[in-house]
């Protein structure tokens, strides 16, 4: 039972993460989003893009083979069509997303940020000593050390605590 109770816990806990919460509201976001992009794409872009043609990206295609299409339906019969009008209109509504989500959410969110760490006060608290500085200090330490009694003993075994091998150092 305690087994079932960690693994609901877990569950829970990944769930209540801010990231995880953040992540369903941009997909929520995103996907509400994509409405307007869309309408735009067709409403604004295919228009300027089908001033050269049809205001129908999807009606773009090239044929590699010998293409027939239904005159009453405009089905495509037979043949192998390049849909390239549809994979433009595509590529269009993805930069269009890709531009308005960076100069309207990403852009002005980093100004904003820039500014908050603006207003925080500086930390004038030194930094942390790094293992490197406190070794030094010890090394610089033990040399004023030895410099101080004229005689240390040491050991030369390499094992400290032998009494084997020590010497006197001058």
């Amino acid at each position: 039972m305690s087994e079932s109770k960690g693994v609901l816990q877990g569950f829970k806990d990944f769930l209540m993460r801010g990231n995880v919460i953040e992540l369903a509201v941009a997909v929520v976001v995103g996907a509400a989003f994509t409405n307007i992009v869309n309408a735009v794409v067709k409403g604004v872009i295919n228009p300027i893009v089908g001033a050269l043609g049809s205001q129908n990206l999807d009606n773009y295609k090239a044929c590699l083979t010998t293409c027939h299409t239904d005159k009453k339906t405009g089905a495509f019969t037979d043949g192998i069509y390049i849909l390239w009008g549809s994979v433009l209109s595509s590529a269009l509504t993805f930069l269009i997303t890709a531009g308005v989500v960076y100069f309207l959410m990403i852009l002005p969110m980093n100004k904003w940020k820039e500014r908050q760490a603006a207003r925080k006060p500086v930390d004038d608290t030194p930094l942390a000593p790094t293992e490197v500085e406190l070794l030094t200090e010890i090394r610089d330490a033990l040399v004023a050390q030895r410099a101080d009694s004229p005689a240390v003993p040491f050991s030369t075994s390499g094992t400290i605590g032998t009494q084997k091998t020590q010497g006197w150092q001058d």
